[in-house]
């Protein structure tokens, strides 16, 4: 889905749009709270990490579990995930035969950094994961859900849009209320550069004191030369203007963008009309990582990749979180 704007107003000058929308903010909100309140239906045996977010739509999380399974490398490290986008129920573990369209864009991109498990229901592909000798599970999204008994919550924020206006869904971009979300994280992980981690402390006060990594998303050169090639980049992902920004940054020419919703399908007449206007431009294709998955083989061919990871100064944050497991 693509976000209303007034979700990115400033906080408390959001318009009479929320105002208008917080009976049924107030609807959503009871919802998420006996949700989040009722038990585990599966409680794994060994550690469970869970990945996740506040805000609605993309803030980052799919690089924080690939710097998960590197760093917890020694520990047996299994991913599970609802496999967002995709066909099949599993629980099956994604294979690189997959595709995006049956097991969902992230967890095929996370299966080549390990072991990832898709059902429908988390607690049926945690179970998979337990018998297949996960000594960890990485549970991608589902900070919400509570069908997996969680040991360690990490909240990913974008630090550039913060918490949007900090109002619950359909008012704003929250998934509960900010306060019931902070109190159950045991870390944030904020993404962005200085100037924007800067700013978030500014204007959320209420992330004080809540144990926190500042990192950002760095691309990997993998030797190609960008500064001053002709490129037409395309993306749906979250925020694709970020996506944008991070080639400009590399010292691409960026002669045209093309945006399309989180997890968008690329069907034929959308692939026809990249090729067509970057032969047009004179330019080559590039996409994101999780949008390349979603190409045909013979398309993804064409298509350049610019990958990220994560990358913090200090780790410690992190590493005293996963203490705790």
């Amino acid at each position: 889905m693509r976000q209303p704007g007034f979700w990115q107003a400033d906080r408390g000058n959001a318009g009479v749009l929320p105002l208008l929308l917080s009976p049924l903010a107030q609807i959503w909100t009871e919802a998420a709270r006996r949700r989040v309140a009722r038990p585990p239906i599966f409680t794994p045996q060994v550690p469970v990490i869970c990945v996740g977010n506040i805000s609605i739509g993309g803030t980052g999380k799919t690089p924080v579990v690939t710097a998960l399974l590197a760093r917890l490398a020694d520990r047996k490290p299994h991913v599970i995930s609802r496999g967002h986008g995709g066909s099949l129920d599993g629980p099956l573990r994604v294979e690189p035969t997959h595709r995006a369209d049956e097991v969902g864009d992230e967890p095929l991109l996370l299966a080549a950094f390990g072991p990832v498990w898709v059902a429908k229901a988390r607690a049926e592909a945690a179970v998979a994961a337990q018998a297949a000798g996960a000594g960890t599970i990485i549970m991608d999204d589902g900070f919400q859900n509570p069908e997996v008994a969680k040991t360690v919550n990490i909240v990913v924020v974008d630090a550039e849009t913060g918490f949007g206006n900090g109002r619950v869904i359909p008012a704003g971009p929250l998934r509960e209320p900010l306060a019931a979300g902070l109190a159950r994280a045991d870390l944030l992980v904020t993404l962005g550069p200085e100037a924007a981690q800067a700013r978030l402390e500014g204007d959320w006060p209420e992330i004080a004191g809540k144990p926190r990594l500042r990192a950002r998303l760095a691309p990997l050169a993998m030797g190609l030369p960008w500064k001053g090639r002709r490129v037409l980049a395309f993306a749906g992902i979250g925020r694709p203007a970020k996506f944008f920004a991070t080639l400009r940054a590399e010292g691409a020419d960026v002669v045209a963008t093309r945006s399309f919703s989180d997890h968008a399908p690329y069907g034929p007449a959308i692939l026809s009309r990249l090729k067509a206007d970057a032969q047009a431009a004179g330019a080559q294709l590039v996409t994101t990582e999780k949008d390349a998955v979603r190409l045909p083989d013979d398309f993804r061919r064409e298509v350049q990749v610019l990958p990220v990871r994560l990358e913090s100064a200090d780790w410690a944050p992190l590493d005293a979180a996963l203490s705790q497991i």
